[in-house]
């Protein structure tokens, strides 16, 4: 159910909503969908136990990381009440980690130690070098935003299993109508 192709950890949070201009398809309903989403990105082993407000400061964490990526991807300045948000949720502790003796890793933590490490990542990518390299999905339809790490920085889909396979057969079909 989750995806994680955009290159940074806030972005794949943001991505939690698809096709954000047209149905905002919400992957992220309930605390317990945070969970899970905690679990799959390798922040939280166990249990996480997120609570309402905890859950209501996620969503807007992941809607500002969204509004200031794509203002980034956009060229444009970085909307200051949702670096404020970004800002003020990236202070605070991480999630521990524990390298046991049969060499596998334990994390352990709060849901707001994982919203921190979070928002720490969106901090780094906005405040770093990555932000250049921010684009939005080529395919119209989805509006994932990745960080585009390929060797030209020629990369048009957020991912090339999903959305590029679309787009390539969304033309095909349409050069094979065309013909």
């Amino acid at each position: 159910m989750f995806v994680f192709v955009s290159g940074n950890l806030a972005l794949d949070f943001a991505g939690t909503v698809k096709a954000r201009a047209t149905t905002f398809d919400d992957y992220l309903r309930t605390p317990a969908d945070f969970d899970e989403w905690l679990i799959a990105a390798d922040l939280l082993d166990g249990e996480p136990h997120c609570d309402t407000a905890t859950f209501d400061r996620a969503v807007r964490l992941r809607e500002a990381a969204y509004r200031l990526a794509l203002a980034a991807a956009d060229n444009e300045p970085l909307p200051e009440p949702d670096r404020s948000i970004v800002n003020e949720l990236a202070v605070g502790e991480l999630p521990r980690l524990t390298l046991q003796s049969d060499a596998t890793l334990i994390r352990t933590g709060t849901p707001e130690a994982a919203i921190t490490a979070i928002a720490r990542a969106a901090v780094e990518m906005l405040g770093g070098p990555d932000r250049q390299l921010i684009k939005e999905c080529g395919r119209t339809a989805c509006t994932r935003l990745y960080v585009d790490t390929s060797r030209g920085k020629s990369r048009r889909w957020c991912d090339m299993t999903q959305c590029g396979n679309r787009a390539k057969s969304a033309a095909f079909r349409a050069r094979q109508a065309a013909d």
